[in-house]
């Protein structure tokens, strides 16, 4: 096989095993263990964080965030490993006019947790009725760009004081997000030379489909904030 042949077979497998490893859905299977019941019959019917922290508690809620972010975290590993072994070097050229392996193992981790974010949203072991993505995306953008991570995590931190409706909090940063890439890759990368036009398009485009993909999830969500009915998290919550 050719080594670009090679590089998008290593694409297919590191999307399957991200997709299989996003539909592991730590809210429902701690809410099972800990009430026997299912979390999306209860309060918001959202099988994710926030639903869990109102209907069960704060130790499922927390340990709900820890599992939605580590599968996460490894399936990115994996597909690092995955196009190491089948490329045989980490230094590899697909050809002298496309990129260097640096940012071939980069759509990797992007192919890999947006599979991830996929199969949280559409668990293939759960009837294709997962979470919204939130804690998943969020651990895909701290492994792609950590630059882009710490301005979602700094306006998520600032809506949050304001209005502490986690909602909220969610759909400004999937829309945020896109932006984000797209200017700091632009005037950090691409305006300096340190990327081509191929790598700020695949970017852009991955982090709009993650956005609009967070965003129609949460359309019962929107509505509810310009009707002022969300509730935000106070008190000892």
């Amino acid at each position: 096989m050719g080594t670009q042949t090679v590089f998008i077979l290593a694409l297919i497998i590191s999307a399957v095993i991200g997709y299989l490893l996003g539909g592991i859905n730590w809210a429902i299977i701690l809410t099972r263990i800990v009430q026997r019941k299912d979390i999306r019959d209860q309060g918001s019917g959202n099988a994710g964080m926030t639903n869990v922290l109102r209907s069960v508690g704060k130790l499922p809620a927390l340990l709900t965030f820890a599992g939605d972010f580590i599968k996460c975290v490894i399936a990115v590993l994996l597909s690092q490993l995955i196009m190491n072994w089948m490329f045989m070097s980490p230094d590899i050229l697909l050809s002298a006019d496309r990129a260097p392996a640096g940012e071939l193992l980069l759509y990797g981790r992007y192919i890999a947790g947006a599979a991830c974010v996929v199969g949280h949203i559409f668990p293939i072991y759960y009837g294709f009725k997962g979470g919204k993505g939130i804690v998943s995306a969020a651990a895909m953008i701290a492994l792609t760009d950590w630059r882009v991570f710490i301005a979602v995590i700094l306006t998520f931190g600032v809506m949050f004081l304001w209005k502490k409706i986690m909602s909220l909090c969610s759909v400004t940063c999937a829309a945020a997000y896109p932006v984000y890439t797209f200017l700091i890759v632009f005037f950090a990368d691409f305006r300096r030379g340190f990327c081509g036009a191929e790598k700020l398009a695949f970017v852009t485009v991955m982090s709009l489909f993650i956005g609009a993909l967070v965003l129609i999830k949460h359309g019962a969500n929107i509505g509810r904030l310009l009707r002022g009915e969300e509730k935000p998290i106070v008190g000892k919550k």
